[in-house]
């Protein structure tokens, strides 16, 4: 059993909620998701759907997703219990048959071609034409037709149904622009969520005019349009069919006041058609945040603007893609704003819940990074790392922020430095929700990983060295770089999947996983020692983490590959020592700290001796060789750079050797370190915003900050106050 807790959110009862979860369970505890179900605090079962999203190596379930229905009471928290040995009850849910979903109160019939629906049937009335099929146009003038390939179900059970088309956005009969669309319906329920994903699958730059969803209710008698936007309270724009028209751009942002977390929260954006018959109520979600965004709604007539015509602009490079989601909720014509605009608000804030920390600690799925006590000291300063990172409002930009170090070291001419989700920024989050349970953490798991997923990994390419791969930090996201080993990352995007129950971004880890594979077979890599621990360590800790994942012998392929020319690299110099100058080896202790961190966890899984003798020699020879007088490791090894070292990813070797030696004098040589770092405490969130490149940006700190020292601090916390030495 494992228990689910609500916290309080909301003024309102919430019936039949639909929420879900992603947990980790232990080795051999769960062999089958047919014994998964869910009931409230008093014994009673409700509908629920669970589906396994990774098995441990003896084929038990390592992370149960499971979707379930909550009732919430009004200002109170709720309690509900999973059960992983006894069989759920039969529940009708939503079924998916010769191209009709049927929700129990709503068919809708699929179509394909350049409509969307043949017809949606509510209380057994047909409609034809209530959501029409996007429409994107480009700033050459050019309007394309969206023409759907296909449909397939990505899932099915007794509460929520999935459907995926996918097609092109035409010009005359050619096929351009790659799009998918994702449906997700709920148990009776008259509402279905769109998301339209829409690739850039040319070799060109993409400047979107436009791209509009357009919906038309009977025309049975204008009752009332409206739009609403909110923070706090919502505004409303109502009328009888005259025009509204309300939008969000980045000025409209910048002068207005929001002390929200915005991976959480912003406020809602709809607009409400209604006549004498049915009501349509279009709302997209996390509007503000991937601006611009516009409604429009006239007689009969609402367009959704994910990109309005002459407000803001939205250039998408060559292989980017972008998700852009929107709630459709199909009402009687007697229902009020306010309850409408409640339904909104909680499709922007669903209700979240949450199990202990002690479920995450219990499984064995994260590192130890569990403390037995609580130094406030160090748990301030990990809070406060994670919140404190800048946001880059902006459909292109949500979910990353640029990284001014690099930005005003000019690697991006004139132009800002995106981080591109450096150093796993979301996998840093998920562990510190999964030490907290704190809601927020997992929000910014979820915004800043369907960026990656989307922005930053190359989604059509001719180049087999960059399809699929995830570009490093850079301008404009993906220009000025290649991709490289160094700079990808598997770890947050699982996470992700875990959590969510979206397979894409298990698809998108194995693409870079495969990207990273055929990278090694280049040049580059035929002489160990040449292409720096950066570029091997990173790419050993992404392929083992995509076998512990899946299991899958493949991966460890490339591993062992890697661990013979790291050996090599050691006889070659007798340490791992990196070439500088022309006539310079030296000591790294960064890129030293990678390789540790990166050959441990292999070693995690394929233990041997060697890998074993072959960190510890490079950790004791960095506390040997070095260190300063202050106990501080320095930067590099050269009178120009031996400068003091702030780079946390000493604190984790240190911990690595402290484990496989038993020797505390490792965690002692850390010591300093960890008080050092400590000392660029952040200041707290920052209000100030500034307008650049499509973008509103708020506060300055990188992602790569917190990304870079979360695991190491937290792990050598949790070893340094065990020993006591805190």
């Amino acid at each position: 059993m494992v228990d689910l807790s609500f916290e309080k959110v909301y003024s309102t009862d919430r019936k039949n909620e639909n929420c879900y979860i992603g947990i980790p369970l232990k080795r051999g505890l769960l062999k089958n998701t047919d014994t998964v179900s869910v009931t409230d605090g008093e014994g009673k079962e409700t509908a629920s759907q669970s589906k396994a999203t990774a098995l441990w190596d003896d084929g038990s379930v390592k992370w149960l997703f499971t979707r379930f229905e909550a009732d919430i009471p009004a200002n109170k928290g709720a309690e509900y219990r999973l059960h992983t040995d006894r069989a759920p009850q039969e529940y009708t849910g939503v079924s998916y048959a010769d191209g009709i979903v049927d929700t129990g109160c709503m068919k809708v019939k699929l179509a394909l071609g350049e409509r969307l629906f043949e017809y949606i049937e509510l209380d057994g009335r047909r409609y034809e034409g209530l959501v029409s099929m996007p429409v994107l146009k480009d700033k050459k003038g050019n309007a394309y037709t969206a023409r759907t390939d296909s449909w397939e179900s990505l899932e099915e059970g007794a509460l929520t149904a999935i459907i995926r088309a996918k097609g092109y956005f035409c010009l005359d009969d050619k096929k351009v622009y790659a799009y998918e669309i994702k449906l997700t319906f709920h148990r009776n329920k008259s509402a279905f969520e769109l998301g339209l994903r829409l690739i850039n699958t040319t070799n060109e730059a993409l400047d979107i005019q436009s791209l509009v969803i357009t919906s038309k209710n009977t025309g049975a008698g204008s009752l009332r349009n409206a739009t609403g936007i909110s923070n706090y309270k919502t505004k409303f724009n109502e009328s009888c069919g005259e025009e509204l028209f309300t939008y969000v751009d980045a000025e409209y942002l910048k002068y207005e006041s929001n002390e929200h977390n915005p991976e959480v929260y912003y406020g809602t954006f709809f607009g409400d058609i209604t006549d004498g018959e049915i009501g349509i109520t279009g709302c997209v979600y996390q509007a503000q945040q991937n601006f611009p965004k516009a409604v429009r709604t006239i007689g009969d007539t609402m367009e959704i603007m994910l990109v309005p015509e002459g407000i803001g602009s939205v250039t998408m490079e060559h292989g980017m893609a972008r998700e852009q989601r929107v709630l459709y909720y199909f009402h009687s014509p007697d229902e009020d704003i306010q309850s409408i605009n409640n339904k909104t608000i909680i499709y922007q804030m669903p209700d979240k819940p949450a199990v202990s920390p002690s479920v995450f600690k219990e499984a064995g799925v994260f590192p130890d990074i569990f403390a037995d006590g609580y130094n406030y000291d160090v748990e301030f300063f990990i809070m406060t790392k994670v919140d404190d990172h800048a946001r880059a409002y902006g459909m292109m930009s949500w979910g990353d922020c640029p990284d001014m170090g690099y930005t005003e070291q000019g690697r991006g001419g004139k132009n800002l430095v995106w981080a591109n989700n450096e150093y796993d920024y979301p996998h840093a989050c998920a562990l510190q929700y999964a030490r907290t349970g704190t809601r927020r953490f997992l929000d910014y798991v979820i915004v800043n990983a369907e960026h990656w997923m989307d922005v930053d990994v190359c989604h059509y390419s001719d180049d087999p060295l960059i399809m699929g791969g995830q570009y490093e930090h850079t301008w404009h996201h993906i220009l000025g770089n290649n991709i490289v080993c160094s700079h990808q990352w598997a770890e947050g995007l699982l996470d992700y999947y875990h959590f969510t129950g979206n397979k894409d971004a298990l698809d998108t880890a194995i693409g870079i996983g495969e990207n990273i594979e055929r990278l090694l077979e280049t040049p580059l890599f035929d002489n160990p020692g040449e292409a720096n621990a950066r570029e091997t360590g990173w790419a050993l800790r992404t392929l083992t983490a995509l076998y512990v994942e899946t299991n899958d012998e493949r991966w460890l392929k490339k591993c062992d590959w890697i661990v013979g020319h790291f050996e090599q690299w050691e006889q070659k110099y007798g340490l791992w020592l990196a070439q500088y100058t022309d006539n310079t080896v030296i000591r790294v202790v960064f890129m030293i700290a990678v390789a540790v961190g990166s050959l441990m966890r292999y070693y995690r899984v394929r233990p041997q001796q060697k890998i074993k003798d072959m960190i510890l020699r490079a950790v004791k020879d960095l506390c040997d060789n070095a260190r300063l007088e202050n106990g501080l490791f320095y930067y590099k090894e050269l009178p120009s750079l031996k400068r003091l070292g702030n780079n946390p990813l000493i604190l984790e070797a240190l911990t690595i050797a402290y484990e496989l030696s038993g020797d505390e004098e490792y965690i002692k040589a850390g010591l300093p370190t960890l008080k050092y770092v400590m000392t660029y405490k952040a200041g707290g969130p920052s209000f100030k915003k500034t307008i650049a490149e499509n973008s509103l940006i708020q506060g300055s700190a990188s992602t790569k900050s917190f990304a870079q020292l979360m695991i190491p601090v937290t792990v050598f916390y949790v070893a340094a106050d065990r020993l006591g030495l805190l």
